[in-house]
């Protein structure tokens, strides 16, 4: 720890920091996707109904959308409960990071210089997850961004890389050094890149139609970056079996959904065709939010994820 203060202290503090930066990721969320808009332009938070700039009281992270009853304060617009979600769960997360790499290492040894790492990572995903959602598109600036951050990351904090077996292999001593985990970076870089690639490719040979968008290969490759090669693989595999569950529920949903329409106008529809709409409605769903669980699970236990994976292997 920095200080001598408790360890509760300091994850409550790198909480309420994640409120803060929650704040400025709706910021991202908002204007990444659109175009004529960047982080720094306009310089002044808006309301996008009105155009009233906000207020500091106005734009308190969580606190001012429920003393406006989730409205703007000049025009009554109804703000969306996205932004209280974000800036709630970056505190989460961002206090969940500080708890992980202290209090819950698992040697008991923590290391604080993780932190900010993997705060700047889960940040990352949380604007990738919300673009995804609303715009099926995954912003460069996360996902290359996140490319070039990796290997700077990977030098100045070699336990980044401490449970990935490349930049074990090839680090001199027992600990993993600076060149270890820059080869482990770049290992789950082409890992995790040239996996949804392949995917994507033989996908579209077999659909004939894409497959897999080229955002979420961007984004795996920039993941990969910060759990290596083996983190890539498990967080792909998370991520699939999310993102199939998620699929068979709108399955179900959108063909139910599809008789009671039916039933409405008093026609007659066969479970077939209900199947077959349901088919059609479900199958296009963004892969870069479920990536991106997968990606923040694998960064922040991945010890338990690889014993998870041997008891699946052995049984």
């Amino acid at each position: 720890m920095p200080t001598d203060l408790p360890p509760a202290f300091w994850i409550a503090w790198w909480g309420v920091f994640g409120l803060i930066v929650g704040s400025f990721l709706n910021v991202c969320i908002h204007r990444l996707p659109r175009e004529g808009q960047s982080v720094w332009h306009p310089r002044r938070s808006h309301c996008p109904k009105c155009g009233h700039q906000i207020t500091w009281r106005e734009n308190l992270p969580v606190l001012s959308w429920v003393l406006q009853r989730g409205r703007c304060a000049s025009c009554a617009w109804r703000i969306p409960w996205r932004y209280p979600l974000v800036e709630a769960l970056t505190a989460l997360l961002f206090a969940l990071a500080a708890w992980r790499a202290t209090v819950g290492a698992p040697d008991g040894q923590g290391d604080w210089a993780l932190v900010p790492v993997w705060s700047l990572v889960l940040a990352g995903l949380v604007v990738a997850t919300f673009v995804d959602f609303d715009f099926f598109e995954i912003p460069d600036e996360v996902s290359i961004g996140g490319m070039v951050v990796a290997p700077v990351a990977s030098l100045l904090v070699p336990a980044l890389h401490a449970e990935t077996w490349v930049a074990q292999r090839f680090s001199e001593g027992a600990e993993v050094d600076r060149v270890g985990a820059l080869l482990g970076c770049v290992a789950g870089m082409l890992v995790g890149g040239g996996m949804l690639l392949a995917i994507g490719k033989v996908g579209s040979r077999l659909f004939g139609r894409d497959a897999m968008g080229f955002g979420d290969v961007k984004l795996l490759a920039a993941g990969g970056g910060f759990v290596g090669p083996g983190g890539a693989a498990a967080a792909m595999m998370i991520g699939a079996i999310l993102a199939s569950v998620v699929g068979l529920l709108n399955l179900v949903r959108f063909t139910c959904f599809s008789r009671q329409r039916a039933r409405a106008r008093g026609a007659t529809k066969s479970f077939g065709r209900s199947l077959q709409s349901g088919r059609i409605a479900a199958r296009y769903i963004p892969f870069g939010p479920y990536l991106g669980i997968g990606i923040g699970i694998v960064l922040l236990d991945w010890n338990h994820v690889l014993r998870l994976l041997r008891l699946l292997l052995q049984g």
